[in-house]
């Protein structure tokens, strides 16, 4: 059976796309930490991280170096933090999540709920960026 970022990447779940090539999908979390927090996800469905071919793991980083560089632009930010759990998900993916202080990449925190319009505008925001 699919995963969720299988069926998002193919389209049959909406989301907040940021960017995709061949080889990976970045979309905005719906319950994010920090406004901006995306996910990045390789196309193939694999489920930790670490079992990833060492090419495509590096080629994967390069994908969210630029995605980081996007939000890093695009948000009020001091930096964009980089965490691997892959607990929820049976799918390999990267969190990139716009930070400030160390907490706010502390998963325990209660999520936002950020409208769906919010969400519209940080994801073309983010996109514009990358785009550029």
């Amino acid at each position: 059976m699919a995963t969720i970022f299988s069926r998002i990447i193919a389209g049959e779940i909406p989301c907040y796309q940021i960017a995709e090539n061949e080889e990976f999908f970045a979309f905005l979390d719906i319950n994010p930490l920090a406004p901006g927090h995306t996910l990045v996800v390789p196309k193939v469905e694999i489920d930790y991280i670490f079992d990833l071919e060492d090419d495509l793991l590096a080629r994967m980083i390069v994908f969210a170096k630029r995605i980081a560089a996007a939000q890093k632009k695009a948000l009020d930010c001091k930096r964009v933090g980089l965490t691997v759990i892959g607990l929820e998900v049976p799918h390999a993916h990267i969190h990139l999540v716009p930070i400030n202080v160390e907490s706010d990449i502390y998963f325990g925190k209660p999520k936002l709920t950020p409208d769906k319009e919010e969400m519209a505008k940080i994801a073309m925001e983010i996109r514009k960026e990358f785009n550029s």
